[in-house]
């Protein structure tokens, strides 16, 4: 286990912050949690677009594990959907990635529009979305002040689509050190997507954004991130063709698809989930033993044309002129919705989503976990500097802990990001917004310690949820699984 120290060993907000200075980093957190009542930044409602958001929490979409084959929703993606309408945040991102056509999914069990069949599609969505408007009506209140999108995403590198050990990949381009880790033929151009594959694709996610729109949601996501197709396309600096080289043509995916549903789905809002920047895959060094992640060797591959958002000559370190420029072009489509994030959980993690516990596939951190959170904070600051007309939600809040409403409060106090996104916090202690906004004291044993079992399991084809600390996944079937499988050898 790495020798970073633990969050939950802070005696109080004032250790905190010592530590937090011994780190040299720009990470502010006030001394209390106040109360709706007591004036919490909070708690302030905002204008996105004539709508009222009730306040200034945000659940952040995950990809499901747990839905069926046919890309309809269990039992247990209804639960999740029930606790993101109980958690008491009033911008709900998506609920969960749902993949615009059948080879688009990251996995065999993920929401999607499967062989074009809308009926279905708009039934699964419209009970996950009643059952999250149910379950805030009856644990918050009235939903007239609560906005709720859908994340529409084709998992691209990381399809698997038919079987979660069987990677079906479809690629913008060759990658030279994500190619070789996972396995794919440089010399083989048929897992490449053809720029009519990407033109039928904007069609898909046309449709998709007009079944949401008819099942109620508010907002579609045009999914940017995480190193899934959307994202890989803003990096195609090699790729041939319209959706390849410059940076018109790289963004001509999200530009083309913005317009199309604008174009046909009126009084629909649009949001991006954006990796502002990226970085060279990591791994544990083979012959390190703290198990530490170094970046792979990129020194062969300077200047460095398979990132957004980094700089060519040295790819560690952050270039923002680009998604800055990105963002510039979606407010002028109508897009101020933007939802930041970075890198990927598959081959950066500790950059994507700072934890101390690496899951199965990854390596312990290479820095304290701190200074994630804080370099993802600071990138939303920047970028609200830089493009001051969009509304932002910022991401890697869960790693904060006890400190997370602290530290909320006070960046959004601050006018550096105008909405705090929780994700795998959500899977365990999901109305933590409602308990800090009520007054309530912190459910300690609920908090998400960031052991990484929801992703260590899906990893090995389990249901992703929170096994350490939600009773309900810790006495299912797949917890006995997971642990075999931990015993085995994952992490």
């Amino acid at each position: 286990m790495p020798d970073f120290p633990m969050i939950g060993h802070f005696k109080d907000v004032g250790a905190f912050r010592a530590h937090v200075a011994r780190l040299g980093i720009d990470l502010p957190a006030d001394n209390s949690i106040l109360s709706a009542v007591q004036g919490s930044p909070l708690a302030q409602p905002l204008d996105i677009g004539g709508f009222r958001v009730g306040n200034r929490w945000c659940i952040q979409p995950m990809e499901g594990w747990d839905g069926t084959t046919r890309g309809e929703p269990t039992d247990n993606t209804l639960r999740r959907w029930r606790h993101f309408g109980a958690s008491g945040a009033k911008l709900i991102w998506g609920g969960e990635a749902f993949a615009v056509q059948a080879d688009a999914r990251g996995n065999p069990n993920q929401l999607a529009l499967i062989d074009g069949n809308e009926a279905s599609a708009e039934r699964s969505l419209a009970s996950v979305l009643d059952a999250l408007l149910d379950a805030h009506r009856q644990s918050i209140g009235p939903t007239d002040e609560l906005l709720v999108g859908l994340q529409l995403t084709h998992s691209g590198r990381f399809c698997r689509p038919n079987d979660s050990f069987r990677a079906e990949p479809r690629i913008a381009y060759h990658h030279p050190l994500l190619d070789e880790r996972f396995g794919i033929d440089p010399r083989d151009d048929s897992c490449i997507v053809s720029d009519d594959y990407l033109d039928r694709l904007i069609e898909a996610f046309i449709a998709c954004a007009r079944i949401a729109r008819r099942v109620g949601f508010h907002f579609v996501d045009v999914k940017h991130c995480h190193g899934y197709l959307g994202h890989e396309l803003l990096s195609a600096f090699t790729r041939r063709g319209r959706f390849g080289g410059s940076f018109e043509n790289r963004t001509r995916f999200a530009r083309e698809t913005v317009q199309g549903i604008k174009a046909t789905c009126p009084g629909l809002m649009i949001g991006v989930r954006l990796s502002a920047f990226d970085s060279p895959p990591f791994a544990q060094h083979p012959a390190s033993s703290n198990g530490r992640g170094v970046p792979a060797d990129y020194a062969s591959h300077l200047p460095y044309r398979y990132a957004f958002g980094c700089r060519p000559e040295e790819p560690l370190s952050l270039d923002l002129s680009e998604p800055a420029a990105f963002i510039d072009m979606l407010g002028g489509l109508g897009v101020r919705l933007l939802n930041i994030s970075c890198g990927s959980p598959y081959y950066n993690p500790h950059i994507q989503r700072p934890a101390m516990y690496p899951p199965s596939d990854g390596y312990d951190p290479p820095e304290d976990p701190l200074i994630g959170v804080a370099r993802q904070i600071d990138v939303v600051r920047r970028i609200r500097q830089r493009c001051p007309g969009a509304i932002l939600v910022g991401s890697a809040y869960s790693y904060l802990q006890e400190y997370l409403p602290h530290v909320a409060q006070a960046v959004v106090r601050n006018g550096w990001t105008d909405f705090v996104g929780i994700g795998r916090l959500a899977l365990s202690y999901w109305d933590l917004p409602a308990d800090t906004l009520a007054g309530r004291p912190l459910e300690k044993r609920r908090l998400c310690r960031t052991f990484s079992d929801c992703t260590t399991a899906p990893r090995n084809g389990l249901m992703s949820g929170c096994y350490p600390l939600d009773v309900h996944y810790k006495s299912s079937p797949d917890a006995r699984l997971l642990q075999v499988k931990k015993r085995q050898g994952a992490r």
